[in-house]
């Protein structure tokens, strides 16, 4: 099946090991009165049904700055991660790709996400400036009901990995202000990779909302590292469910649930970040 006849018929999502905090609990048996809850009263994906959705946003920097190694080392990263994201999936999640690109222009690599099983990488090329602002009201604007989040299951809150090498050309806290209204941006996992030298990470943990969310690659290696470590580990923590109540059965906002899932999410990235940081890799001279 060719590209473009996938972009037409399709349009992401992942699954990991249990791990427990103090405010919530991954369990893949959700609690049976939440059963009746559709999305718009559960954006954590807290209810247990026959199949949910989940969609992973890759916003990607394509700017002039990205050209040459970076991209190319980017492109092939990207190509061997699909994979390995197809894997993590379970078997009542469908999962989905959306893939923004931004420089000059901001460009959707295909119409609509794509499911995770038929989803091929198109190969990027970098130049222009960063319109990193425009890609936050882009995406705000098609992260709805009305558009790429129209899925007629219920659904996880998507995973949103933001990858970059540099600081914005455009005005970004002005699209950040539109994401901040967009209750699907409140709920979802965010995570972002700071590409070189010149990338600003303080800049990226406004994105996220964390620094524990926020890594780092100044070399080839490092960046296949970064990428595989967030993209699965966001896939596997968005695809979980979560009891929404204490230990004591108090029951827990859809905030507290947010909340508990992306301090999982960093202290996991964290935690494989100095694993790899401790093995031995190849000598890389970056960039």
């Amino acid at each position: 099946m060719s590209k473009n006849k996938k972009a037409k018929n399709n349009a992401v999502q992942a699954v990991p090991a249990e791990t427990e905090t103090q405010t919530a609990a991954v369990n893949t048996q959700p609690a049976d009165d939440l059963d009746m809850f559709d999305f718009d009263d559960d954006p954590l994906g807290a209810t247990g049904v026959s199949r949910k959705s989940l969609v992973i946003f890759f916003l990607i920097d394509t700017s002039g700055s990205m050209r040459g190694t970076k991209m190319g080392e980017l492109n092939t990263v990207m190509e061997e991660l699909i994979p390995e994201i197809r894997r993590v999936g379970e078997a009542d999640t469908e999962v989905k790709v959306a893939v923004l690109t931004f420089s000059t222009d901001v460009k959707w690599m295909y119409a609509e996400p794509i499911a995770i099983e038929d989803f091929e990488w198109a190969r990027l090329n970098a130049s222009g400036v960063t319109s990193m602002g425009e890609a936050f009201k882009e995406l705000s604007a098609r992260m709805s009901r009305n558009s790429f989040l129209n899925s007629p299951s219920l659904s996880f809150a998507p995973v949103i990995f933001l990858m970059t090498d540099g600081y914005p050309s455009d005005d970004y806290k002005e699209g950040l202000a539109a994401l901040a209204n967009n209750s699907w941006y409140k709920f979802g996992l965010k995570a972002a990779l700071g590409i070189g030298n010149e990338a600003n990470d303080d800049m990226l943990a406004e994105f996220t909302g964390s620094k524990d969310t926020v890594v780092h690659a100044y070399t080839g290696n490092q960046l296949a590292q970064m990428i595989k470590i967030v993209a699965v580990t966001a896939s596997q923590i968005g695809s979980k469910s979560m009891t929404l109540a204490d230990q004591n059965e108090a029951e827990l906002s859809d905030e507290d649930v947010y909340a508990a899932k992306q301090k999982m999410l960093g202290q996991q990235i964290q935690e494989l970040v100095k694993q790899n940081d401790s093995e031995d890799v190849s000598f890389d001279t970056g960039w």
